[in-house]
Parts: C-alpha cells; sequence; structure tokens
C-alpha cells in the first residue's frame, strides 16, 4: 500500500503511554466482572460492543491510570494509522458531500492492554472496536501481530481493512443505521439480534470495500498483492473459521460477524462497485 510521505490525520489520541485499570466494584460488577461479560458474551455469540456499551453506560466505577513512558511521536505503526485514518477522511467526506451530508470525522484511539471508553472498561483480548456512544475507534496495535500469527494474515492492507472495517461502523453511525439496528435489537430473540449483527458487520466489510475503491480511484494507493491481503483478513476473521479453530465446530446461529465467505464476498462488492447502494445488506436479506 502507498502510504508513506501523505497525509496523516489529527484524528489520532495515542493513549499507548497509558494503564488504565478498574479496581473497585460497582453494583456488584469490578472491572475484572466486566471483562468476563464480555469473555461470556463472545461465547455465547453475542455481539462484545453492543454489551459493552449498555453496561458501560450504566456502571460508574473508579479507575485508575498510571502513566508510564510515551512512545515517540513518529514511531512508524502510528504514521501508517494516521495515514490510513486520514484517506478514510478524505474518502468519506467526498462520498458524504455527494449525497448532501456532512461528514464528521471520528477519534481513532491507540491504546496498550486495556482502555476506557464510554463503552466501558475493554481489555486488548477484545480486539479493535468501534464505540457508537463516544464515537471513537479503540486500536491496540498489537493485534496487527495477532492478525498475523493467530489469523495467518499480513500485510498493510490487511492492517488498513481493519481500521476501514472500524471506521465502517462510524459511517453508519452518522447515516443512522446502527441506532435502528439497536432499536430493532431491543425487542428481538437472540437468534435474531445475531442475524442483525451480522448485517451490520458485512455491511461494515462492504463499506470497507467501497472506502478501498474510492481510494485507489482517487490516489492509486494500491500495490501489487494489497488486495488479496485484504481479502485474506476478510477471511481470516470469518465466525466459521474462528469458531472452527477455537472450539472444533461451527455454529452459524451464533455468528455475529458472518462467514467467512460472506466477509469476502461483501468486502468485494465493495470494492468493485464502490456505493452506498451495494453496501445494502439490510436490503439483500
Amino acid at each position: 500500500m502507498r502510504w508513506r510521505g501523505e497525509r496523516q490525520s489529527d484524528n489520532v489520541e495515542d493513549r499507548r503511554g497509558m494503564r488504565v485499570s478498574r479496581g473497585a466494584k460497582v453494583g456488584g460488577i469490578s472491572g475484572l466482572g466486566l471483562i468476563a461479560i464480555v469473555v461470556v458474551s463472545m461465547l455465547l455469540g453475542v455481539d462484545p460492543t453492543m454489551v459493552l456499551q449498555q453496561v458501560g453506560q450504566s456502571l460508574p466505577s473508579s479507575t485508575t491510570i498510571e502513566e508510564s513512558a510515551q512512545p515517540a511521536a513518529n514511531d512508524d505503526m502510528r504514521n501508517f494509522v494516521a495515514v490510513v485514518l486520514a484517506e478514510t477522511e478524505d474518502v468519506w467526506n467526498e462520498q458524504f458531500s455527494n449525497a448532501g451530508r456532512t461528514y464528521q470525522e471520528p477519534k481513532l484511539v491507540l491504546f496498550s492492554g486495556a482502555v476506557d471508553s464510554a463503552c466501558g472498561f475493554t481489555q486488548s483480548a477484545t480486539g479493535p472496536f468501534y464505540c457508537p456512544a463516544d464515537q471513537k475507534v479503540y486500536l491496540d496495535l498489537e493485534f496487527f501481530d495477532e492478525l498475523h500469527s493467530r489469523f495467518g494474515a499480513s500485510g498493510d492492507f490487511a492492517q488498513a481493512y481493519v481500521i476501514a472495517h472500524e471506521i465502517g461502523h462510524h459511517v453508519q453511525t452518522q447515516l443512522g443505521i446502527i441506532q435502528k439496528v439497536t432499536q430493532l435489537q431491543a425487542r428481538a430473540s437472540s437468534a435474531d439480534k445475531n442475524k442483525l449483527n451480522v448485517m451490520l458487520e458485512l455491511q461494515a466489510d462492504c463499506l470497507a470495500g467501497m472506502w478501498a475503491h474510492q481510494a485507489q480511484k482517487k490516489r492509486d494507493i494500491l500495490e501489487e498483492g494489497d488486495l488479496e491481503e485484504g481479502i485474506n483478513a476478510a477471511s481470516a476473521v470469518g465466525d466459521d473459521r474462528i469458531q472452527k479453530k477455537t472450539q472444533g465446530y461451527v455454529v452459524p446461529d451464533s455468528f455475529t460477524h458472518g462467514s467467512s465467505a460472506q466477509r469476502v464476498s461483501w468486502f468485494k462488492r465493495g470494492f468493485e462497485q464502490g456505493n452506498f447502494q451495494a453496501c445494502d445488506t439490510f436490503k439483500a436479506n
């Protein structure tokens, strides 16, 4: 991916030098208890970010913040993230403007170990996530190492896909889609909640592909093999592949993000067509 020397976003919030922990119990739930809830929700097939948002907003608690040595402001991975974020800003500002809307740029928070957001206290094991409550993307850069070692997806465009997917959730928030889906999930069965969440995630994959299409058209960002890296990353984080790897069998009704085939298909659809209409996963279902 061609990114060196390009504009970097000013919307990166670097918290990597901060260690955050929650120790005091509030309403019978400690910081570790909250993480246990997230882990259980993942095992049961419930989207952990929804749990974090609901629990985090309702439970105040004491937060301990310890500052350690700050990372260098010009380190390579931070620069890469800032450039990718800038690329998403350029694309979505233009696409929203073309649709007669205004795009509100999100913040991207870099953290290490754990982070406190409006969606609750979260550890790195949860992976990158978007919090609708504060409209920020949260990313521990060590996830990119895990993406390579655990999921077998490597390359800078695989990493860009991860960022673009989370920004896709912000686009959904800006368009009011996440709010509508949350309302539907409030009165839906567990199986239907999962189906709605899968549609959200597949749409975010499609929006990541749409971003790549527009960025390539505008600035020719892709190098040989980049598209394959993105496709491989989308496949690697499919629910069926993760479940097969972690528990040895697949439970489709518990999917919250979509199968590998679905994620690849919607990412490719967004990349090939490059417009909002192509990414209407709800109409397709």
